[in-house]
């Protein structure tokens, strides 16, 4: 475990960046948001960390109380990260920041790696504006399926990697430039299944809502 490193200033922000300003540590939260991960599930997602900085980021945010590290009972027998409350209390730090940073992807760059669930919390952000509050809605990329907790947070996950754990409220199907695009805010979730470029399905009142606006 790495010793603490501190601004050393009186300041809430500085204190705040103490904790959760190396590299890497807010990008472990976006994982863990999805719910407990074994630490090869976190390497394989993060990719271009080492796994010495893993752990070591790992062990630091435990210290820090961002973070537990618990055992699953058989058959699983595997060691989990999953968030704090304190922890998952960075999830309106991370829509912030990730709102904040949209204007930066352009096209995508060649070295550039992507995983579907990275445009969960835009996408959650794109419905909450297009007035979708609540409900499970699963997610179809080429890339990847993956589902999402509209209105969800504090201590459940807020996103799943895969198909949605039984029937969606919507299911949308679409591609990572559209997902790109309404992370940047070109246009809104309703106009984009208006043009066509996102089908929803389904019969929920997500879907509903969605088609309806």
């Amino acid at each position: 475990m790495s010793p603490r490193r501190s601004y050393d200033q009186y300041c809430s922000a500085a204190r705040a960046l103490d904790a959760v300003g190396d590299r890497w540590t807010l990008l472990i939260v976006r994982e863990l948001l999805a719910g407990p991960r074994r630490y090869t599930d976190l390497h394989a997602d993060l990719p271009g960390v080492s796994t010495d900085v893993l752990a070591s980021r790992l062990k630091d945010m435990e210290r820090d109380g961002l973070t537990t590290r618990r055992r699953l009972p058989p058959p699983g027998a595997a060691y989990v990260y999953e968030l704090t409350a304190r922890g998952g209390e960075l999830l309106p730090v991370l829509e912030a920041l990730g709102a904040w940073g949209a204007g930066e992807l352009g096209e995508r760059r060649p070295t550039d790696a992507l995983r579907a669930h990275w445009f969960a919390l835009p996408l959650r952000r794109a419905l909450r504006e297009a007035g979708v509050e609540e409900g499970l809605v699963e997610v179809r990329l080429e890339e990847g399926n993956f589902h999402l907790y509209a209105g969800g947070g504090g201590e459940d996950p807020v996103y799943g990697d895969g198909s949605a754990p039984g029937e969606p409220d919507a299911l949308l199907v679409l591609d990572a430039g559209t997902c790109a695009a309404l992370s940047r805010g070109e246009f809104g979730l309703r106009d984009a299944v208006r043009n066509g470029r996102v089908t929803v399905t389904g019969d929920g009142r997500a879907a509903k809502e969605l088609r309806e606006g």
